[in-house]
C-alpha cells in the first residue's frame, strides 16, 4: 500500500511533509490500486494550533487553522504556515521528483495575541505579505517502498509594506505509512532572514521599558515537528474523514533569540502542539 494522509497535513503546515505524502499516493503504480489521488483531488478542513504568542514568546495561544490542499488541473496546492504554495511541475515520474513554483503567506508575528503587555506596549505590527520561488525535491522509496525524504526551500519578500524583508526557508522531510491507515512523518526546517526583517520585529527602540537592542539579519530559528495521521475509515487512499495530532519544538538564534523581547520578556525554546480534522474528496 502506497497512500496519503492529505487533508491531515494542512491543518498544521509547520511541517513540511505535504508533497511528500500527496506524491506518495500519486505515485502508485498504474492499475495497482484506485485511490482518490488519481486525477483532481482537494482537502479542506480546520484545525488548532497552541503556540507561541509572537516569535520568541513564553506566553501561548490557541489560534486556528483551515485546510487547504490537492491537485487540480496539475497544480499541486501544498499547506504553509499562515499560506500556500503552488507547484507547476507535474512531475509524476518514478524516481527523484522535482517541484517548483510559487509560495505565499501571510506573516502575523506580533500583529495580534500579543499576551505580554511589556511587549504590547511597544505596539502591535503590521502583517506582511510574503512571496515567492519555492522548489523541490523528493525521493521515494529510501528505506522501504513507501516512504519518502523531501527536500524544499521557499524563499519570500514582504510585497505588503510591514517588514519590507526577504525569508529564506529550508526543509527536509521523511514521511512513511505505519499501516493502510496511519502515517507519520518528521521534518526539520529552518529560518534565515535578511536585516529589514530583523530590524523589524527584534530591534527595540530607546526610551522604552525594555533596553535598545539593534538587530541584524542572520539564522532565525530552527526546529522539528512530527505528524501523525490517521484516517477514519483505516483506508487513507480513498479520502474521506482524517485526524492529525502534530508536536514540534523550535530553537530562536541569533538576534532572536538575543532581542529583549525574547531574551528578558520570552523565550528562545518554542513548542508547539496541534490537532485537525480534514476531509478529501
Amino acid at each position: 500500500m502506497k497512500s496519503l494522509f492529505a487533508a491531515a497535513t494542512g491543518t498544521l503546515a509547520l511541517a513540511c511533509a505535504a508533497p511528500a505524502m500527496a506524491q506518495n499516493v500519486e505515485a502508485l503504480p498504474e492499475g495497482a490500486e484506485d485511490t482518490v489521488f488519481d486525477d483532481t483531488w482537494v482537502s479542506v478542513g480546520v484545525g488548532a494550533i497552541y503556540s507561541p504568542s509572537y516569535d520568541g514568546s513564553d506566553d501561548y495561544v490557541v489560534s486556528a487553522i483551515p485546510i487547504i490542499q490537492g491537485k487540480v488541473g496539475g497544480v499541486r496546492i501544498s499547506p504553509r504556515p499562515g499560506g500556500a504554495a503552488l507547484d507547476f511541475v507535474d512531475d509524476d515520474s518514478e524516481g527523484a521528483r522535482i517541484s517548483a513554483g510559487v509560495a505565499a503567506k501571510l506573516n502575523r508575528n506580533r500583529a495580534s495575541q500579543v499576551e505580554d503587555e511589556v511587549v504590547l506596549s511597544y505596539g502591535e505590527l503590521d502583517t506582511a505579505f510574503e512571496v515567492g520561488p519555492s522548489i523541490g525535491i523528493s525521493f521515494p522509496g529510501v528505506l522501504n517502498p513507501y516512504d519518502s525524504v523531501s527536500f524544499n526551500i521557499d524563499t519570500l519578500w514582504d510585497v505588503a509594506g510591514a517588514h519590507d524583508g526577504m525569508t529564506v526557508n529550508p526543509g527536509v522531510t521523511y514521511f512513511t505509512p505505519v499501516s493502510r491507515g496511519a502515517v507519520i512523518s518528521l521534518s526539520v526546517s529552518g529560518t534565515y532572514v535578511d536585516d529589514d526583517y530583523a530590524d523589524y520585529y527584534y530591534s527595540v527602540p530607546a526610551g522604552g521599558a525594555l533596553p535598545a537592542f539593534q538587530a541584524d539579519g542572520g539564522w532565525d530559528s530552527v526546529g522539528a515537528n512530527l505528524l501523525v495521521g490517521v484516517d477514519l475509515d483505516g483506508n487513507l487512499a480513498n479520502g474521506g474523514l482524517s485526524l492529525i495530532a502534530l508536536g514540534g519544538y523550535s530553537r530562536q538564534l541569533g538576534d532572536s533569540k538575543d532581542t529583549p523581547f525574547t531574551a528578558i520578556r520570552g523565550d528562545a525554546d518554542q513548542w508547539m502542539g496541534a490537532i485537525g480534522i480534514g476531509y478529501t474528496f
